[in-house]
């Protein structure tokens, strides 16, 4: 009998990620997940130190400084993605703040703009410097996964500038998706609904959170691992497909007949 011998696949490096908002919360979770994956993680953030910490000294991550409201600071991270690791094959856009407590007629056009700086342009800077290492890279292509919230279908009282910025996400989305569809790119955008992290204490859900009738509830939480899990799924897929939303909450929460 002849042996059969199987061809050799060709070695593919590890895939590269970019995770912005990676020193806590979501980000950070999501970051280590990816690591623990084997991918190739960029950790952005604002402040170094809880990028460290969120890196935890792993050999395949890279901790970038990064203000994704400054331009210069995002063609920073995105250059060193690419000096680093020669391409970018996944960006998570999650760096978001929630900002004031407010509704439309009481929020001051400062703390308006910064929401929306985040929010919005950030992410969008971020998306477009991702879409332009994408298309220029062999081979091309790359998916983005856009971190609304389930404020995104349903907000909150009081939350009008967080609440606008998520529904424009989805319309960056759904663009990018359109856009990037002859370059190999997809885009879909995860919305989650009371993942447990800190940032969750800033409007009580742990305590009684504010809803449409006035009142004040403890809504349940779920781990930050799970979500974690959800954006690994959609990362994940193959290129021939696009997830384009996925909708996460913990069981039980006013979401679904909210208020």
């Amino acid at each position: 009998m002849t042996a059969t011998h199987r061809p050799v696949q060709p070695h593919r490096p590890a895939p590269v990620a970019v995770v912005t908002g990676a020193g806590s919360g979501i980000g950070r979770a999501v970051a280590r997940l990816l690591l623990a994956d084997g991918y190739r993680v960029v950790l952005a953030g604002r402040r170094e130190a809880p990028l460290l910490e969120s890196a935890a000294g792993h050999r395949q991550a890279l901790t970038v400084p990064c203000d994704v409201t400054v331009p210069d600071d995002v063609e920073r991270l995105f250059a060193a993605a690419l000096g680093n690791w020669g391409r970018v094959d996944l960006l998570f856009n999650n760096a978001g703040v929630f900002g004031p407590a407010a509704s439309v007629d009481e929020i001051s056009l400062a703390d308006w703009d910064a929401v929306v700086a985040v929010n919005l342009t950030g992410s969008m800077l971020c998306a477009a410097a991702a879409v332009r290492a994408m298309k220029s890279q062999e081979p091309q292509g790359g998916r983005i996964i856009n971190n609304g919230s389930i404020s995104a279908h349903s907000p909150r009282p009081r939350t009008v500038a967080y609440t606008v910025t998520k529904h424009a996400m989805t319309g960056l989305t759904k663009s990018i998706e359109l856009d990037g569809r002859g370059f190999g790119i997809t885009c879909g955008q995860i919305d989650i609904g009371n993942t447990a992290t800190d940032i969750m204490a800033t409007i009580g859900v742990d305590s009684g959170a504010l809803q449409a009738d006035g009142s004040r509830r403890v809504e349940p939480t779920f781990p930050v691992q799970d979500a974690a899990r959800a954006v690994l799924l959609m990362a994940g897929m193959p290129p021939s497909a696009s997830v384009g939303s996925v909708v996460i909450t913990a069981a039980g929460m006013p979401f679904i007949g909210r208020g």
